[in-house]
């Protein structure tokens, strides 16, 4: 029976982010459901002109999710003292994307317009980067190097010799790579969208690293 030696390896990495990600999330109800999705159509819309007027292509701007369904809501009968479940109308939610550049500037922009549009999105905001797999690949470079020094030492240690490697173990993990900073939009909907974008970078901003961690597991026979 062979004798081994199972090490477990970890590499961390870190990158400045060099992407911007900007989620909009658009909601609308409505009793009547022609009603809301006119008005879903006519934030979308809006939503539409302000990235194309900020300079991005035609079809930047991308579906992220869509939905539709209805909503209730309980109202409380006095004279029964009990609640009853009562229609409240048609909901609908359009949730879009657009990734670009790390362009600050650039983002004031687009923020203020969006601001003045009157579509009234939801915003997040993430720094990102546009090639993680660069990154995750560099994270696990790093950890098979880790794991053959400690195997390494382990074995001089152990006062025997490191053989054939036998085994290696990596469990893919679906990660989103994105700076720690974040960053609040603020009210940017009415007429004072613009300013108030563009007052928000009055500090110079510079995002914090993405840091990411990978490991896996390494056998070697030992003799």
């Amino acid at each position: 029976m062979k004798r081994t030696i199972a090490v477990k390896g970890t590499g961390t990495v870190q990158a400045a982010p060099d992407q911007i990600e900007l989620t909009m999330n658009l909601s609308v109800l409505d009793p009547d459901y022609k009603t809301a999705a006119d008005e879903a159509d006519r934030k979308s819309g809006a939503l539409r002109e302000a990235v194309l007027a900020a300079g991005f292509a035609s079809d930047a701007l991308k579906t992220a999710d869509y939905s539709v369904g209805t909503e209730y809501r309980g109202v409380h009968d006095p004279a029964s003292g009990e609640y009853r479940q009562e229609f409240a109308g048609y909901r609908i939610r359009h949730g879009l994307l657009l990734s670009f550049p790390l362009d600050l500037p650039r983002l004031a922009e687009l923020l203020g317009g969006i601001g003045e549009s009157g579509s009234e999105p939801e915003l997040s905001i993430r720094f990102t980067v546009e090639d993680p797999e660069a990154l995750r690949k560099r994270a696990l470079e790093s950890a098979a190097t880790n794991a053959r020094e400690k195997a390494e030492i382990l074995a001089a240690a152990s006062g025997v010799k490191l053989g054939e490697l036998l085994t290696i173990r990596y469990e893919f993990a679906d990660v989103r790579f994105a700076s720690p900073t974040a960053f609040d939009a603020g009210a940017l909907n009415g007429v004072h969208g613009r300013m108030m974008a563009k007052a928000s970078f009055a500090a110079d901003i510079t995002p914090q690293d993405i840091t990411f961690t990978d490991s896996a597991g390494f056998v070697w026979e030992i003799g």
